[in-house]
């Protein structure tokens, strides 16, 4: 008596018919292929910028940081200023509002309007934002330094409230059975068990912050990205090497601190 054939198990099509499966497939090509060839191509315009940009990376290689250094010096402090000013207060801003968008620790109507703040600054991406702020307050650092407050309390809450609700009931069934007020539960029973992944949280967003200040100076809302996109449009090449490169500089030391920190803490 012969052995039976071993089966090998595979998975269903997601579309069990193989008309509508393979229409699909060759439509979604034939929407990709048409959507390529529907973008202007300027051919002339492509020798033009490949000539422009081995001269753009040409002088990127040579770096000069003293030509313009005060300019430099001023926006990197700007920068540097904004992150952990918009860091500090966001953070400090953010608490609040995490703690009523939890829904283990706040009621049903104060977690809904705090949901709804959270959701609503999160909608928009923080160029946007710096955008209202600098027609509102004008061009210069005092409209990122907002935009990054609002952003950070966004960020902060959404993560934060997260976190509260996975933490151990047990811990706050015990504070709560010892008649503690809210405030001593959220100081013995929450913040134990939530203080490392708010500090890492911290660190994360200041590093994020930094990296946000370079892009809203684009916009005119200070600091260092204003620099760069000052010499970028005198074609200071050199000047914004040296700029990218103090950029890249910063950014792996706050990555290192943030590692650090998290390292630290946990």
């Amino acid at each position: 008596m012969s052995a039976p054939a071993s089966r090998r198990w595979t998975p269903p099509p997601l579309i069990r018919n193989p008309y509508l499966r393979y229409g699909l497939l060759v439509a979604g090509l034939a929407y990709l292929v048409a959507g390529v060839l529907s973008v202007p191509v300027d051919w002339a315009r492509v020798a033009q910028g490949a000539e422009r940009s081995a001269r753009l990376f040409g002088e990127f290689l040579r770096p000069d940081f003293t030509s313009r250094w005060t300019d430099i010096q001023i926006g990197l402090l700007e920068s540097l200023t904004m992150s952990v000013v918009a860091t500090v207060a966001g953070v400090a801003l953010a608490v609040p509002v995490a703690l009523g968008a939890a829904r283990n620790l706040a009621p049903l109507p104060v977690y809904l309007l705090c949901r709804a703040y959270v959701t609503l600054v999160r909608t928009f991406p923080e160029v946007v934002i710096a955008i209202v702020f600098v027609v509102m307050m004008g061009f210069g650092p005092f409209a990122g330094l907002l935009t990054l407050v609002l952003a950070t309390t966004g960020f902060i809450a959404k993560l934060l409230a997260e976190d509260l609700e996975d933490i151990d009931r047990a811990p706050l069934e015990a504070v709560r059975a010892s008649g503690a007020s809210w405030a001593q539960l959220i100081l013995y029973g929450v913040l134990p068990q939530v203080a490392p992944r708010f500090v890492g949280l911290f660190v994360y967003r200041l590093d994020i912050n930094f990296r946000e200040s370079t892009i809203l100076g684009i916009v005119g809302a200070g600091g260092i990205g204003a620099t760069l996109t000052t010499a970028m449009s005198r074609y200071d090449f050199d000047t914004a090497g040296a700029v990218l490169i103090l950029i890249i500089a910063v950014v792996l030391a706050l990555e290192l601190l943030a590692g650090a920190v998290r390292k630290r803490v946990s």
